[in-house]
């Protein structure tokens, strides 16, 4: 396989952008959809009441993410066919066990004697929860969402083998056409949205945290 430093240049700035914002999408919607599934179920089964069923929840978001997306797609082709709507949930499945670990872990480290000092406060489970515990867990919270959009972005690219698109595709047509520049194109672009989501992502860390964590 041969490379070409015109058809490189070619590939950078006129065949892989116009996939930039596919691929951003299939990263987006389903981490958005992770967030709001996994963030919730994570911090209910910190609560004493749902705590037995932390295992058979976690047992289960462990399978989401050991089962390859693929299969995933495979599963559900039947009823959603082929396209954005089996990728999105392929990998929206793979990103919430990330997620809610971390948001498990970031609250249970919490140190009980602040928990207790905040009840003795006259504060309600409520207010403990809101004011002590989720600010106190934001970098295990913030790390878990990290990990799982970096994970997405790249895992994004097998979307484009059931007709979904993305970065994929300029990767996938680089691997039929024996087109090294078209495989570097993609990888690049698909680092360059990994490290610039990760950054945006540890700003919001940043802007989150309590002052004493900055």
């Amino acid at each position: 396989m041969s490379f070409d430093p015109e058809l490189f240049i070619h590939a950078m700035s006129h065949r892989a952008p116009p996939y930039i914002l596919e691929h951003l999408n299939l990263v987006l919607i389903p981490m958005s959809m992770a967030v709001l599934i996994a963030l919730p179920t994570g911090i209910l089964l910190t609560r004493p009441a749902y705590r037995r069923f932390s295992a058979r929840i976690m047992a289960v978001f462990n399978a989401g993410q050991t089962i390859p997306p693929l299969a995933v797609i495979a599963i559900f082709f039947p009823f959603l066919g082929l396209g954005y709507a089996p990728a999105i949930l392929a990998l929206t499945i793979y990103a919430l066990l990330p997620i809610a670990r971390n948001t498990i872990t970031g609250i249970s480290a919490v140190p009980q004697d602040v928990k207790e000092a905040a009840r003795g406060m006259g504060m309600t489970p409520w207010e403990v929860l809101r004011k002590v515990e989720l600010p106190l867990s934001v970098p295990g919270i913030m790390t878990g969402i990290k990990t799982s959009a970096v994970l997405t972005v790249s895992t994004a690219v097998l979307a484009a083998l059931v007709g979904g698109k993305g970065m994929g595709a300029v990767i996938f047509a680089g691997i039929n056409f024996s087109q090294a520049e078209l495989i570097l194109a993609g990888t690049i672009y698909i680092g360059i949205m990994a490290i610039l989501i990760e950054r945006l992502l540890t700003l919001l860390e940043w802007y989150l945290s309590p002052n004493h964590l900055k």
